[in-house]
């Protein structure tokens, strides 16, 4: 009998819980069901598509500024993989990073008492157009000696804008629009004092200003323009180069002459749009690392070589002859391919489109440096990167990060091409890959291309 008992008292006290709860797969569906529903509607809902993510920094909510709906700044945005929830980059807290880069902007000896001294001249072009053999005299910086960079004529904006160009004395950030070959987006991820603490500046051309004129964007009857975060400056590119993309390169090279009192820049391609405060991204990138430069590398080329011939293959420059002149020029004045001899440099190729500087003389000395070569040969600045970093004195400290931390610092769109924003440079219908070293051609880099297939295959 007492055995009976026992067996029914513990089928009544099994039967008495409710039936949900006796399957543990059962409840643990369930629990998985709940969850997974609550994740999702979250993600959904969240303004951040992020899961559990709180903002480092207090953030500004409103929209910077409210776009015509024809304008269609959006339209040509590029599809990612990324995910904009995890970043390879830590950041430090903002009100931290803030006040930091305050006292920094504040004390001028903090980057070093040495300075770059300018040439000044009258000359027929903007940078002077120097021979290779007077280039290459500068590569060794004496304190005594003046560096030719720029403006041996008028940088020609008014002078309402350049008065304020001078007062960005802290975090400058530049980019630029000519031909209208872009459209204007603002920035995301700002701190509350971030547009108190730093000058956003973006530089046009006419062509550029008619069609912001036509969404009714700015108006000729001011001289003064802001589209949301970005001061427009408007320059007459008839009294610099006939080219618009090395009128770009002014502003992208020579940041240091434009804001000659700024302490850090960040360049910003037009085409891309930057998600992540500029304040954390110098604090982390620049002043963390002990900096002079930040900037990605490539995501497929390591050699100098590879990036010619992609620029020949895809038309990036058309003049064929003139691409294998510069690489001739390079390697008969001892450019090598990258080996782990150039180390801690991990790459000889960059993605330029976000640049971080530090402002000062390795800094400085380099953009002037490169910004004479892209004169003197064409504005793509990837091909005379390797060359004037690696000859130069004294050393850049160079921050190439990976891919993934480029990823996460923007977003990137296609130009826009409706309005006949293209190069003023004819196509060459002969620019392809093959003929850049066909024929027996470019000897002089025949060392070169030995090594660099040699490092390839090892």
């Amino acid at each position: 009998m007492g055995t009976d008992l026992e067996v029914l008292e513990m089928a009544s006290a099994k039967f008495s819980k409710p039936l949900l709860f006796q399957s543990k797969l059962l409840c643990f569906s369930v629990f998985y069901l709940f969850t997974s529903l609550f994740l999702a509607l979250y993600s959904t809902i969240s303004s951040t598509k992020c899961i559990f993510r709180s903002s480092p920094f207090d953030p500004i909510q409103s929209p910077l500024f409210t776009y015509p709906s024809s304008y269609g700044h959006h339209k040509h945005s590029l599809p990612t993989l990324r995910s904009s929830c995890t970043s390879p980059v830590f950041f430090s807290d903002y009100w931290k990073v803030l006040k930091e880069i305050r006292e920094f902007s504040k004390n001028s000896t903090t980057l070093g008492s040495r300075v770059v001294k300018y040439l000044k001249d009258n000359a027929n072009s903007f940078g002077g157009n120097f021979s290779t053999k007077k280039r290459n005299s500068y590569y060794d910086h004496e304190d005594y000696v003046e560096i030719p960079c720029g403006f041996f004529t008028k940088f020609p904006v008014s002078d309402s804008d350049w008065a304020a160009m001078q007062k960005c004395d802290g975090v400058v950030v530049v980019s630029a629009i000519f031909n209208d070959h872009d459209k204007i987006r603002q920035p995301r991820g700002l701190g509350s004092k971030t547009l108190d603490n730093v000058c956003f500046v973006m530089f046009i051309d006419d062509a550029t200003f008619d069609g912001l004129h036509y969404y009714k964007m700015v108006s000729r009857k001011s001289t003064q323009h802001m589209i949301g975060a970005w001061r427009i400056v408007k320059v007459s590119g008839e009294q610099l180069y006939e080219n618009a993309a090395m009128n770009g390169v002014i502003p992208k090279y020579l940041v240091h002459r434009l804001f000659p009192n700024s302490k850090y820049s960040i360049w910003v391609d037009a085409k891309m749009q930057l998600v992540v405060d500029p304040l954390l991204l110098i604090h982390s990138l620049i002043i963390k690392a002990d900096m002079d430069m930040a900037l990605s590398k490539h995501p497929f080329f390591v050699h100098t070589m590879e990036e010619a011939m992609a620029t020949a293959r895809w038309k990036k420059w058309s003049n064929v002859d003139a691409l294998r002149m510069q690489m001739e020029t390079y390697c008969e004045n001892g450019l090598e391919p990258w080996s782990s001899k150039k180390l801690p440099y991990p790459s000889d190729v960059p993605d330029s489109a976000v640049i971080l500087r530090r402002h000062g003389v390795a800094n400085n000395l380099f953009s002037c440096l490169l910004f004479n070569e892209l004169e003197a040969f064409n504005p793509r600045d990837q091909l005379p990167f390797a060359y004037v970093r690696d000859f130069m004195k004294p050393k850049l400290k160079l921050n190439m990060f990976d891919v993934e931390v480029f990823e996460q610092v923007g977003s990137e769109y296609r130009h826009n091409l409706n309005n006949g924003g293209r190069s003023n440079v004819k196509i060459n219908k002969d620019a392809t890959f093959s003929n850049l070293f066909s024929n027996g051609s470019c000897n002089k880099c025949q060392r070169y291309l030995l090594r660099m297939w040699d490092e390839s295959h090892d």
